[in-house]
C-alpha cells in the first residue's frame, strides 16, 4: 500500500521574539535576540537571571477571561499558536471533517508555575485551599485536550512528554497519524512555560543555564567558544499537517512537505549524550532512511544547538560523521540563539521555523557567531540570514534521558 504523502499547510508560531508567526518570523531573519532579563520573579539569588520571556501576551485574545483563570500559561501558548496555525491554513474544523482532524501537542514541564502556586497555598492554608482546576491546569495533556476542545478537532488525541525532544516527537508522529490513514489532519507541536523560580533554580543548580547576565542578548551563542549554558525560553510552536489530497482538495496553501521521521535512544546518560554522538548519528540516519533520501542531498539542518558546550560540540560531530564531506557544504543553524530554548516546544518552534525556510527560500542564522570553536566547524548561518535554495531540512531535537527525534521536511514539488 502506498504511503499517504502529508504536507505542511500552516504554522503557528509564540515566541519571546513575538506572539505571533509573521513577528517571530520577521525577528528571526533581523537576527533579533529575544533574550532579556527575567521580569518574572526577584532572581536576586540566582546564578542566571535571564530567559526567553514570552512579552505582551495577553490571553484573553484567545480565551475568556473564565476559562484562561483555569489554564497555566503553557495551555494558553498552545491555544495562541493553534489558532495562528489554523488562520494561516485558512481551515476550518466543522462537524463534517471533525472527526478526521487531531491534536498531538508535547510539553516537557507542562503547568510549572500553577504547580508552584499550589504548593505555596497548600503550604500556607492546607489542602481545602487547593484550587479545583490545579490538576487540568497543569497535567502536559491539556494543552492537546484544550485545544481540541477550543476548535472541536474530535480525532486522535495525545501528548508526547520527552523532555525537549517533545515537540519534534509530536509532529513525527502526526505524521505517521496522517501517513497511515488514522487521520486527514493533525495540529502538531510543543508548547512550554517553564521560566519560574522552580525551573530556572533547578536547571541553574544543574550548571545547564547560561550566567552571561551582564550582555543578555548575547548570552545565547549556538557553537560559539565562549557558549556557556543554554538560555530558557517560552511559547509554543504547532503545525498543520495535512494529507496532500485533503489539502489540494480544499485549495490549500502548502508550506512543505514531510517525508521522513527518526527516533533513537542514546541509553548512556539522564542529561549527557555519548561523546561519539551515536544517538543523534542514528535519529538523523532514521528520518533520511524513512524518506529514501541520501545524506549527500540534504541542505539545511535546524540544529537542536542549545548553547551547552558538549551539546554543540557533539552534534556537530554527529553531522560530520553521517553527512561526511557534505557536512561542510550544507547549512547548519540553530535558532534558539535568538528564541532560548523553549525545552519541550523547542521542536515544534523549529519545525515551524525549518518549513519557512523551505518556503521562503531563506536560511535563518545563529546569532553571536564571534568567535570560531576548532571543534565547531560547520557553516553555522553566522549573525545574518541568508538566501538559499532549500530542498530538504532537518529539524533535531535532543532531549534529557537520551531521547531523540529528526524530521525532514522537502520543498513541495506536485
Amino acid at each position: 500500500m502506498e504511503k499517504r504523502r502529508v504536507v505542511v499547510t500552516g504554522v503557528g508560531l509564540t515566541s519571546a521574539l513575538g506572539n505571533d508567526t509573521e513577528t517571530t518570523w520577521k525577528a528571526l531573519l533581523e537576527g533579533r535576540s529575544g533574550i532579556d532579563r527575567i521580569t518574572r520573579f526577584d532572581t536576586t539569588d540566582f546564578p542566571s537571571k535571564i530567559a526567553g520571556e514570552v512579552k505582551n501576551f495577553d490571553p484573553l485574545q484567545f480565551v475568556d477571561a473564565k476559562s484562561a483563570r483555569k489554564m497555566d500559561a503553557f495551555i494558553h501558548y498552545a491555544i495562541a499558536a493553534s489558532e495562528c496555525a489554523l488562520r494561516s491554513s485558512c481551515l476550518k474544523i466543522t462537524s463534517a471533517n471533525a472527526a478526521r482532524v487531531g491534536v498531538y501537542i508535547g510539553s516537557g514541564i507542562g503547568g510549572f508555575a500553577i504547580i508552584e502556586r499550589e504548593h505555596e497555598k497548600f503550604l500556607a492554608h492546607g489542602p481545602r485551599k487547593i484550587s479545583p482546576f490545579f490538576i487540568p491546569s497543569t497535567i502536559v495533556n491539556l494543552a492537546s485536550g484544550q485545544v481540541s476542545i477550543r476548535f472541536g478537532a474530535k480525532g486522535p488525541n495525545s501528548a508526547p512528554c520527552t523532555a525537549c525532544s517533545s515537540g519534534c516527537h509530536a509532529i513525527g508522529d502526526s505524521f505517521k497519524i496522517i501517513q497511515r490513514g488514522d487521520a486527514d489532519v493533525m495540529l502538531a507541536g510543543g508548547s512550554e512555560a517553564a521560566i519560574t523560580p522552580m525551573s530556572v533554580g533547578g536547571f541553574a543548580a544543574m550548571k545547564a543555564l547560561s550566567t552571561r547576565n551582564g550582555e543578555p542578548q548575547k548570552a545565547s551563542r549556538p557553537f560559539d567558544r565562549e557558549r556557556d549554558g543554554f538560555v530558557i525560553g517560552e511559547g509554543a510552536g504547532i503545525l498543520v499537517l495535512e494529507e496532500l489530497d485533503h489539502a489540494r482538495a480544499r485549495d490549500a496553501q502548502i508550506l512543505a512537505e514531510v517525508i521522513g521521521y527518526g527516533m533513537s535512544g542514546d541509553a548512556f546518560h539522564i542529561t549527557a549524550p555519548p561523546e561519539d554522538g551515536s544517538g543523534a548519528v542514528r535519529v538523523m540516519m532514521a528520518a533520511l532512511q524513512d524518506a529514501n533520501v541520501r545524506p549527500s542531498e540534504i541542505d539545511y539542518i535546524n540544529a537542536h544547538g542549545t548553547s551547552t558546550p558538549p551539546n554543540d560540540r557533539i552534534e556537530t560531530m554527529a553531522i560530520k560523521k553521517l553527512f561526511g564531506e557534505h557536512a561542510y557544504k550544507l547549512a547548519v543553524s540553530s535558532t534558539k540563539s535568538m528564541t532560548g530554548h523553549l525545552l519541550g516546544a523547542a521542536g515544534g518552534l523549529e519545525g515551524g521555523i525549518a518549513a519557512l525556510a523551505i518556503r521562503n527560500e531563506i536560511l535563518p542564522p545563529t546569532i553571536n557567531q564571534e568567535h570560531p570553536d576548532p571543534e565547531c566547524d560547520l557553516d553555522y548561518v553566522p549573525n545574518r540570514a541568508r538566501s538559499a535554495q532549500i530542498r530538504y531540512a532537518l529539524s533535531n531535537s535532543f532531549g534529557f534521558g537520551g531521547t531523540n527525534a529528526s524530521i525532514l521536511f522537502k520543498r513541495y514539488e506536485p
